[in-house]
């Protein structure tokens, strides 16, 4: 647990307080913070996400089925448990109970999922993997299912004002136009193809993968240093939902369905990282829910100092007092 916290967590943190505090001192502003976004989810996240997973195999990615059916099903159910509570128990509108969801029922795996998990479990191509899985049903899923949504919330208000009704499918073509979503799929086609990574092209692309998590840390201190943090009844749900539920939803059914265990720990990490940035960018776009969401985030990503250990100490105590049957 002190390797975990030393290693993988309080860096993290080190790297967010040098954002937050350049944030407050006028050295960099939320502008700034959006731009560094777009590096981390345009370049260097598709980089990091490419060059990891075509040095896999075929046979890798067939052991990895179980893990992709496990963290869609959960990742999705979440996500509208999200949207559902948002809606119907606070009340939200559709566009802000869609943003709600984006924020609270997605992990952010592609800014911290390489920072969080190499300190832990290596640098292994399994690694990549779990990672690489979870950030497609997360950007090239979840986010066109958020916006599809938020402009179907929008949708009754252009209409009353003699606007077009929005295309549904336009978000899902949107997102996988992206990097971030469509480079782990081609790399996943060529391993499936067979197709062997020179290793001399390495170095082009680890070059700017390599400022994937520093710049989307500090980029999130940034972003948290430029809203007015707030505590409500929202805020607290978003994060129990979060921090709490997902990853108990993801333990139980990676479980159930005898999941590798240390495939099991990955992902129940992922569930447990703080909320979507991806999410709060989004709000901050559309100029909805951005406090409330950006309070959750910032009390998500403090309390996952706790959260991280103790759902690994959780999964590893849950796999030894309830083994698999041989």
């Amino acid at each position: 647990m002190l390797h975990i916290i030393l290693y993988a967590i309080v860096p993290i943190f080190v790297v967010m307080a040098l954002g937050y505090f350049s944030g407050k001192s006028g050295a960099f502003t939320g502008d700034n913070a959006r731009t560094l976004n777009k590096v981390v989810l345009n370049y260097a996240l598709p980089a990091a996400l490419f060059v990891s997973i075509i040095k896999s195999s075929r046979e890798m990615l067939a052991v990895d089925v179980k893990l992709t059916i496990v963290s869609f099903v959960v990742l999705i159910a979440c996500f509208f448990l999200v949207y559902f509570v948002f809606k119907y128990l606070y009340k939200d509108s559709t566009a802000e109970s869609a943003i709600s969801a984006l924020i609270s029922g997605s992990p952010t795996i592609g800014f911290l999922g390489f920072a969080v998990l190499e300190p832990i479990f290596g640098t292994s191509a399994s690694v990549a993997l779990v990672i690489a899985i979870v950030a497609i049903e997360v950007n090239a899923i979840g986010i066109p299912i958020g916006l599809s949504l938020l402009n179907a919330g929008n949708a009754a208000a252009a209409a009353a004002n003699g606007g077009k009704k929005s295309n549904p499918w336009k978000p899902v073509i949107q997102a996988l136009e992206q990097p971030v979503a469509w480079a782990p799929i081609l790399a996943v086609i060529l391993v499936l193809c067979g197709v062997k990574w020179p290793a001399y092209l390495d170095p082009s692309f680890t070059l700017i993968a390599g400022a994937n998590a520093s710049i989307a840390v500090f980029a999130a201190g940034i972003t948290l240093s430029s809203v007015k943090i707030t505590m409500n009844g929202q805020v607290w749900m978003g994060t129990f939902l979060k921090l709490i539920i997902m990853p108990l939803a993801l333990l139980v059914v990676g479980m159930l369905c005898h999941m590798q265990p240390e495939n099991l720990k990955m992902l129940v990490v992922c569930g447990a990282l703080p909320p979507a940035f991806s999410g709060i960018i989004i709000a901050s776009r559309y100029n909805c829910y951005v406090a409330t969401g950006t309070s959750s985030l910032a009390i998500s990503t403090f309390l996952f100092m706790g959260a991280c250990p103790l759902w690994i100490w959780l999964t590893d105590w849950a796999l030894k007092a309830f083994p698999y049957a041989s």
